[in-house]
This record gives structure tokens, C-alpha cells and sequence, in this order.
């Protein structure tokens, strides 16, 4: 199960939020960590379909790293409601460079064990994931 470029280990829960998330849309975003002593991907924090895009930013530390999923729902010009699911690599400047270390090595693994990703943003700072970017690339 552990990935040999990092060693990391993916919790099983971190596919089944994220089935619920894109299937049932029983969450509007999912918030991952890695573990670093257990060498394992977890779920952090589920946001309620309920909440919104301030919740999710919120969710995220000013400066640690995570890897999170985000349910974005927009008007197509047409008035059509879509929705697309962001895959958020946030690797804020101020974090620890062996943090940045190991969530960039186990990026793509984990990106793989969640299918049905559809836009990635990688973000160092808020404003690379701002919500004008969630438009510009969902649309």
C-alpha cells in the first residue's frame, strides 16, 4: 500500500470521503494530511454541503501543508448548474520545507487513488486558489 518515492500509506477513509463526496455529495470539500510519524494520508476535516468556499480556505493552516478536495458548483453561461471537483495541492510558502518535501513526492500517488478528479490547483498562497481561479479554470 505505501508508495515507494515517499513511503506514504493511504488511509481508506481518505477514498471513502471522497466516493461520498463525489457520488452521494454528501460533502461540499475534504481537507487531507499526512501523517507524518504514521507515514499515512488521513482525513482531516469534512465540510457539510452546507458550507461554502469561506469554510474551506478557513479549514486550511496558514502554514502547514495539505492536499485537499473541494465540490465547486457555477453557472455555465447558459444558467446550466455544473459542478466540477478541484483537487487542491496547498503548500503555503511559510511551511516547513520537509513538509513541502513529502507532500509534493506523494502528490501524484494520492491524486491517483482518488478517481474522479477533474481540475488541480497547487497554491502556495491564498490568492492561487482564490475563488475567481475556481471559476476561470471550472468553466
Amino acid at each position: 500500500m505505501a508508495n515507494a518515492a515517499s513511503g506514504m500509506a493511504v488511509h481508506d477513509d481518505c477514498k471513502l470521503k471522497f466516493l461520498d463526496l463525489k457520488t452521494k455529495r454528501t460533502f461540499r470539500f475534504v481537507v487531507f494530511k499526512i501523517e507524518e510519524k504514521q507515514k499515512q494520508v488521513i482525513v482531516e476535516k469534512l465540510g457539510e454541503p452546507s458550507e461554502g468556499y469561506e469554510e474551506f480556505t478557513a479549514c486550511l493552516p496558514a502554514d502547514e501543508c495539505r492536499y485537499a478536495v473541494y465540490d465547486y458548483d457555477f453557472l455555465t453561461p447558459e444558467n446550466v448548474p455544473k459542478s466540477r471537483i478541484f483537487f487542491v495541492a496547498w503548500s503555503p510558502d511559510t511551511a516547513r520545507v520537509r513538509s513541502k518535501m513529502i507532500y509534493a513526492s506523494s502528490k501524484d500517488r494520492f491524486k491517483r487513488e482518488l478517481d474522479g478528479i477533474q481540475i488541480e490547483l497547487q497554491a502556495t498562497d491564498p490568492t492561487e486558489m482564490g475563488l475567481d481561479v475556481f471559476k476561470s479554470r471550472a468553466g
